[in-house]
């Protein structure tokens, strides 16, 4: 078997300025993802850091893995220094680092984001807080209501006088169909 390296085991400071993006990344992030990280980052801090190969030569640190905490760090909270790893790998090494750190994170399941839509919802957050904290648009929000099911994912849903008119109707309706022949 391998040997498997910790390099999360040393995790240091390094100057912001001494961070530099590798010019290889096909990883590219949607406006709403970068929008979702920088509240995740507001809200819990860096829980990751970045990963770096530290260039000697030029005395900067190359991101591996993590440059779009690094370009969120750029762009809102200039903060002067960032937590980082090491990793000391030649550059093809490097690239197929990249690729597998992009590709490892996987996906969120449709029905598991479905249960914890409604669990949140449970827990009282509007559907504006979801869409707000999980990165979402709020048709999103409401069609995985739907994959849990209607019942409880809109029990606490305001709806306006026209929905309550709709289920009037709907009733009275009803009601006649059923209603004895005279």
């Amino acid at each position: 078997m391998k040997k498997i390296d910790f390099p999360v085991m040393n995790v240091r400071m390094v100057p912001a300025d001494k961070i530099v993006a590798n010019d290889y990344n096909p990883n590219r992030m949607a406006s709403p993802e970068l929008k979702l990280l920088k509240i995740s980052i507001e809200e819990d801090g860096y829980t990751q850091p970045i990963v770096t190969y530290y260039n000697e030569e030029k005395d900067v640190y190359e991101v591996v893995d993590g440059f779009h905490r690094w370009l969120v760090n750029e762009m809102y909270f200039h903060l002067p220094a960032l937590p980082v790893t090491v990793i000391d790998k030649p550059i093809d090494q490097r690239i197929a680092s990249t690729i597998r750190h992009n590709r490892a994170r996987g996906t969120h399941q449709i029905v598991d984001m479905s249960q914890i839509v409604c669990r949140l919802t449970g827990q009282g957050w509007s559907d504006q807080r979801i869409c707000t904290y999980l990165g979402m648009e709020l048709d999103e929000v409401i069609r995985l209501k739907q994959v849990s099911g209607l019942k409880e994912a809109f029990a606490n849903h305001v709806f306006s006088k026209s929905w309550e008119e709709f289920e009037r109707r709907l009733q009275q309706e009803e009601e006649d169909k059923n209603a004895p022949q005279k």
